[in-house]
Order: C-alpha cells, then sequence, then structure tokens
C-alpha cells in the first residue's frame, strides 16, 4: 500500500536517522564510545550502593611501607633492602602453607633468576641453599602458588614447573586511562629448546615474537637485518633434529620434534576461582564468536564468561581493597609468624588464612612497586583488586555482560521507531515532553537493568542517536512542513470563515481537505430586488444622458460611478450576511452574484451544525432589516444633495431603497473539498443533491422569509427545541430536480 506523501517523507526521515545512528556505531568512533563508557562508569558507582552477593573467603596480603621497614630492620632473622631476594616470597609461601591457605597468588613478578641473591642457611645450620632454589622448593612443596605473567615476563622454568599454574596480570586501560575490562586467558608459546637458543644467540638477533609461518617453513627473522633463519617443518610444525646438528638420538627417540607448544594461561582471578570450584580450566570451552567461555568442574558445574570477539570480559569492581568482606593483613605478620615458627615458638600464632584464596601484592605508594591507576568505581586506586574481583565473579557466577552489536541496533531501532510515533503523532508540545519522559524512562531502566542483573545496556546511541536526533529532526520538519501547510489553509480560509474556525484549523492535528463525505448544513442568502435596483438606476442614469445632451466622455464617467456605486450597494448587503455567517463559525463558501453560499460542519466539526445554520440565517436577516432602516434614515440627507447636484448640472444619485432576503436551508450529506488547483482558482466547497435543494428552498423562500427542510426541521428538534418550536410547516413545495414533494418549514425572524 502506497503510503501518502506527509507520512512517507517523515518515515523517511526517521529511517535514515537510524541508519546513520548505525552506521557510526559501526565505525566504532572513539567519542561516542567514551561517552558510553561514562555512563558505564556512573552505574557502576550508583550500583555500588547496592548489596550484592560476594565469596567469604578472599584475603589480600599486603606488601607495605611498613613491611620493607620490618625486612630492613632484621626482625625477622635477615635483613634486606627494597629489592627482596627469593627466599623473603619462600618464607611466606611457607607460612601461608602452615596456615592453609587453599590457593595464594602473587601479583608478584618474577622475571629471571638472580643468583646474586643471598643463600639461605638451611634448618642444619650448616647448609646453604640458592636463594631462587629455596623458592621453588616451597612452591613445589605447597603446590597452590599461582605466579604472575604477562606477555612481555614469563616467570623462569625453575618456578613455572614447581608452581601450580601461571596467571595473567595484565593491565590493558582503556583509551581514557580506566581500566574495565581483562583478557579471560592468553596463549603462551613455549619454542623447542632448540629454536630458543638460536633466539638467545646475542649475534643472530631473533625475534621469536614476529616469526613468520609459510607454507613448508618457519621464518625467524633478525632483529635490525635483512636477513632471516628458515627453520623446514611439516604441516604439523614438526622439524628434523638433524638440521640441527643431532646426528645421534638415544634408542626410542623420535627424529622430529615441535617447533613449539602452546600453554594456555588463565587470568589470575580466574586460576584462583577454579581452585575453589575445582574447575578443570583445560575442559573449558572457548567460543569467542558466541561471545561466551563457559568453564567447567565437578558435579556438572559450570561457569559462563561473556566474552567479546577478542576473550575480554568486564571486571564488577565491588570489592575494593578496604571492603569488609575481603580479609586484609599485612606481609610483616606472615614473616613473623613464620620467624616464629623456625624458632619453636607456635603458641599464640593464628590461621586467619585457613581456607581463603590469597592475593600478595605490593600496596605501598611508589610507582615502582605498585600498580594504582582508576577503575570505574574509584579514580586512583590499586589495580591488583582486579584479581579477587574476577575471582568473586567466578565464584558467585555474576558478570556484567555488555548488549552485543545486534542487541544494541536492535534497542536503537525500537526507540527511535517509538520516538518516531510519539513525534508525528502528538503535538508539538506533548510529543516534546512525551520524548523526554522516554529519555527519563529509559535512562531509569538502564540503571536498574544494571544494578539487578548486571546488564549494561547501551545509553549514549540509543538517547542521543535514536531518540533526541530523531526527536528533532521530526520536529524540524514538522515545523517546516506545518507551517507551509497553516500558510496555506489560512490563504484558503481566512476570508471564508472566522478567525475562531481558522485558529482551529491551524491547530488541528489532523485536517483532511480533500473530497470526503460529511453531513453538513447548507445556507443559501440571495438579496431581493436588488437586479430590479441596478436595471432601473441604469435606465435613470441613460435617460440622463439622452435629456441633457450629455457628452461620450462625461456619460463614460456617469455609468462608471453609477456602477461603482451598484457593487459598494450589493457588497455592503453580503458584507452584512457573511459577517453573520463568519458570527457563527459557519464555512462561506462563495458569492453567486448577488447570493450568499455557505455551510456547517466542514472543514471544522460542530454536532449543532443545522441550529447554527438557522440562528445565523435569523441574524442575518436582522442585520438587514437594520442596514434597510439605516439606508433609508440616509435618505432625506440624499435628496438634498440631490438638488445641489441638480443644480451643478450633474446626474441625481438614487435614494435608497430597502432590500430583502431570501434564504433557504437545507441538511444532508454532501462531499466536501478543495476544488481547482494550487497554480490556479482553489476553492474549499460543497457539491450534491442536498446542496441543490438548499439552493431550490431558497427560491421560492420570497422576501424577508427563511425556509427549512424537515431535514433541517428535525436537526432543530434534537439540538434546539425551542427554536423549532417557533418554526411554521408550510405545504409542501415541488421543487426542479427533487421527484417528490419537499416538506418545509418557515423560520421567524422578527
Amino acid at each position: 500500500m502506497k503510503l501518502k506523501r506527509p507520512k512517507l517523507t517523515p518515515l523517511l526521515i526517521a529511517l535514515a536517522v537510524l541508519a546513520l545512528v548505525c552506521g557510526v556505531r559501526a565505525l566504532r568512533l572513539d567519542f561516542p564510545e567514551r561517552l558510553e563508557r561514562m555512563t558505564y562508569d556512573l552505574r557502576v558507582r550508583v550500583a555500588s550502593s547496592f548489596p550484592t552477593p560476594a565469596a567469604t573467603n578472599l584475603a589480600f596480603v599486603t606488601i607495605e611501607e611498613s613491611s620493607i621497614k620490618a625486612v630492613q630492620s632484621g626482625k625477622f632473622g635477615y635483613r634486606f633492602g627494597l629489592l627482596w631476594p627469593r627466599q623473603v616470597y619462600g618464607r611466606m609461601v611457607d607460612e601461608l602453607a602452615a596456615q592453609g591457605a587453599k590457593a595464594v597468588g602473587f601479583d608478584v613478578l618474577f622475571g629471571e633468576l638472580r643468583p646474586d641473591h643471598a643463600s639461605v642457611r638451611m634448618a642444619d645450620g650448616i647448609h646453604f641453599e640458592e636463594s631462587d632454589d629455596f623458592f621453588a622448593e616451597q612452591l613445589r612443596r605447597t603446590g597452590n602458588v599461582i605466579l604472575a605473567m604477562t606477555p612481555e615476563l614469563v616467570p623462569p622454568q625453575l618456578f613455572a614447573t614447581n608452581a601450580l599454574a601461571l596467571g595473567d596480570i595484565s593491565t590493558e586501560r582503556d583509551p581514557d586511562g580506566i581500566l574495565r575490562r581483562v583478557k579471560a586467558f592468553r596463549d603462551l608459546r613455549h619454542w623447542h629448546p632448540l629454536i630458543q637458543k638460536i633466539a638467545d644467540h646475542p649475534e643472530l638477533a631473533v625475534n621469536l615474537t614476529n616469526v613468520i609461518f609459510a607454507p613448508g617453513k618457519i621464518i625467524l627473522p633478525q632483529t635490525g637485518l635483512t636477513n632471516s633463519i628458515e627453520i623446514p617443518v611439516d604441516a604439523e610444525n614438526n622439524f628434523t633434529l638433524a638440521d640441527f646438528g643431532v646426528a645421534k638420538l638415544p634408542p626410542g627417540v623420535a627424529p622430529t620434534a615441535k617447533a613449539f607448544t602452546d600453554e594456555r594461561v588463565w587470568h589470575m582471578g580466574i586460576q584462583l576461582a577454579a581452585q575453589e570450584l575445582k574447575l578443570d580450566l583445560a575442559k573449558s570451552t572457548v567460543d569467542l564468536p558466541g561471545g561466551k567461555i563457559i568453564l567447567r568442574g565437578a558435579n556438572g558445574l559450570e561457569r559462563v564468561i561473556p566474552v567479546d570477539a577478542d576473550g575480554y570480559f568486564l571486571v564488577d569492581w565491588r570489592l575494593t581493597p578496604n571492603d569488609p568482606r575481603l580479609m586484609r593483613l599485612s606481609v610483616e605478620n606472615l614473616l613473623w609468624q613464620d620467624h616464629q615458627r623456625l624458632l619453636g615458638q607456635t603458641n599464640g600464632l593464628r590461621d586467619e588464612l585457613r581456607g581463603k584464596l590469597v592475593i600478595v601484592g605490593s600496596a605501598v605508594q611508589s610507582n615502582d612497586l605498585t600498580d594504582r591507576g582508576a577503575t570505574p568505581l574509584e579514580h586512583d586506586t590499586l589495580l591488583v583488586s582486579k584479581h579477587w574481583n574476577v575471582a568473586n565473579s567466578v565464584i558467585t557466577g555474576q558478570f556484567i555482560r555488555r548488549t552485543s552489536n545486534n542487541e544494541t541496533n536492535a534497542i536503537i531501532i525500537l526507540l527511535g521507531l517509538l520516538t518516531a510515533v510519539l513525534t508525528w503523532e502528538l503535538r508539538a508540545a506533548l510529543a516534546s515532553a512525551a520524548t523526554l519522559l522516554l529519555i527519563t524512562g529509559y535512562s531509569a531502566f538502564t540503571f536498574f537493568v544494571f544494578i539487578k542483573y548486571e546488564l549494561w545496556l547501551p545509553l549514549v546511541a540509543p538517547v542521543l542517536g535514536a531518540i533526541l536526533i530523531e526527536h528533532i529532526s521530526l520536529v524540524t520538519y514538522r515545523v517546516v512542513f506545518e507551517e507551509r501547510e497553516q500558510r496555506r489553509v489560512k490563504s484558503v480560509f481566512s476570508k471564508i470563515v472566522s478567525p475562531d474556525v481558522v485558529n482551529e484549523l491551524l491547530g488541528a492535528e489532523k485536517l483532511s481537505l480533500g473530497g470526503a463525505r460529511r453531513e453538513i448544513t447548507v445556507f443559501f442568502a440571495d438579496v431581493r430586488g436588488f437586479t430590479t435596483f441596478t436595471d432601473q438606476l441604469q435606465e435613470d442614469i441613460a435617460e440622463y444622458v439622452r435629456t441633457n445632451n450629455v457628452d461620450l466622455a462625461l456619460a463614460e464617467k456617469y455609468f462608471e460611478e453609477s456602477a461603482r456605486e451598484t457593487l459598494e450597494i450589493v457588497n455592503l448587503y453580503l458584507a452584512a450576511v457573511a459577517d453573520a455567517v463568519k458570527d457563527h463559525n459557519g464555512t462561506l463558501d462563495k458569492y453567486i452574484g448577488d447570493c450568499v453560499m455557505a455551510f456547517w460542519n466542514a472543514p471544522t466539526p460542530n454536532v449543532q451544525h443545522a441550529a447554527v445554520a438557522v440562528k445565523a440565517a435569523i441574524a442575518a436577516q436582522r442585520a438587514i432589516h437594520q442596514l434597510n432602516e439605516t439606508r433609508l434614515a440616509q435618505n432625506v440627507a440624499r435628496e438634498a444633495d440631490n438638488r445641489a447636484r441638480i443644480a451643478a448640472s450633474q446626474p441625481p444619485k438614487p435614494l435608497h431603497v430597502a432590500l430583502q432576503l431570501g434564504t433557504g436551508i437545507n441538511t444532508g450529506t454532501v462531499t466536501v473539498g478543495l476544488m481547482g488547483s494550487n497554480q490556479h482558482i482553489l476553492n474549499y466547497t460543497v457539491f450534491g443533491r442536498e446542496v441543490n435543494l438548499a439552493s431550490r428552498l431558497e427560491g421560492v423562500s420570497g422576501s424577508g422569509r427563511i425556509i427549512i427542510s424537515d431535514t433541517t426541521y428535525n436537526h432543530l428538534l434534537r439540538h434546539a427545541p425551542e427554536l423549532a418550536a417557533t418554526c411554521a410547516e408550510l405545504f409542501p413545495v415541488q421543487v426542479k430536480g427533487i421527484k417528490s414533494a419537499v416538506r418545509i418549514y418557515e423560520v421567524p425572524w422578527k
């Protein structure tokens, strides 16, 4: 079905705005996304005021300034400066195991072995052990320590092989410097020792991070050089050991080996939660295109992490470093208890960390020793808090989910269409109020959904784009379109209806000026005697010209003066009738010579159209009567003026005569609408049988009488019974164009 032009254009505008908003989103511009992130941060801060479930066994062991001073003082049996040797961390691990910690995650990077660190005196007091070996031994013995790694720094094999697992502690802030999300896992590549040996050779300058995989070979670029080293491999990236000079192999050793193996390293928080829930991370399902990672544990336990296409997910930052639900104690507390145990003084020692998931990290203010920054919840905080917040989300199964691209576009389209309907269907002021209410309601809904369900609904694109721009665009169109339409309506109706009706038309939300069927009351009023008066006036002028032998030029002047006076007279009477029509909110259709045609109930509705039309006819008769009295009273002065004109050899002016009004009114269903074209004559009129009948009733009305049809009379009985009671029924009349006789009534007006 083809839409009407006034509605097709706003529909196209609405669709264009929606396409623009979705297109801008597809460009992934930073500014809109920055605004969206700001609204997200606000939601996070508001949500922090509401209670939320939290794991009960999370703990934070902090390295404070007081911890550094305590180690420097030698109160624990050793004295070290700012950079502690690995044996200090080994003591921490030992004490955490003694207290029964379930798992320990170090937010401290151990990037290389340090043989220069002080050795550890063994329990026999005679033998010593390297600091790195001591730390590795504690890792192996306890079996519950997760070591930190980043893509740039991986613990040495001595530590990695003795630790429970590696945990990613990378910090990747958004462009505005705020940390909102973390990567669920990273794939750590371990190269074969022979290939790693090539990479470690200082003269070869091979960079394994820029390796190129080509069919049948692996290309190792040499930094700063145009040369490269090529290693032939098969389809499964196996290389031949003989290519590296390995001539003799022990029995049972294959002649080929994997060039590399990949190890999946999960985020530190996920690793900690896995120990609590007994998750088998090796059996996890990673579905990045589907936006989810499924972690599986015993007894069918599952945790679904919502991620983006790159494996990042949002951190729920509600557990701050000072949250009372998070156990917090300093490292010196652990080291003091460990020292007491070594001395055999175990009385009074506490095991506060039994069954806890412990994060060991720095809380000192120096940038070299701690990682501080902004989160949605706090402008400056310890970013180590991301680990226990991630662990808490996995344990409780509560994750912040952001709507997908398709879901966001669906919301934009839905709100945009709703805005378009409100803007187009309601009056401008009401539409703006409704739009403001829609913005307020949707904004409040996004906060509610985030607090209740931790769902990040889009706010900026729907509000600024789908609602505001949509509303402004359509309002602008309406202003341009409606002002043009109002000028057209005003030009058509300002001279044929009352100002009140014009204002009503201009304020109408919907106005149909096209052809339509409508019940109306039609009014015809003819000025009786005017034609006779005009003919007599012309004869009098002609007689004067003949009698007085007036020359042609002067005769033409007298005729012109007579014509002007004739027109003034008819306009005076017609204006009296037209004023009565307008005063009663009728629509003045046209002047037909000395006859006035008008109608009621179009274009603006009026239930009492018949009664109002009859009252207008009464008012018109009375106005004509008053006009006659006024004009007849002027004849005395006109006679005196004529004597002066005759004396001056000028033709006398005719004396005023009393003209009468014959009126016919009928009610019925007709066709109403604009006739003509914008380029030529445009008239809002009615036509049909009922119009013809009204014209015929005017013809039989005589002088000074109002004749109405029985249909109009029946309307009077319903809407103006007191007026109907004054009407007198006349004998039915036979009129031209109507087969049967018409019942008529006369309305008294004197």
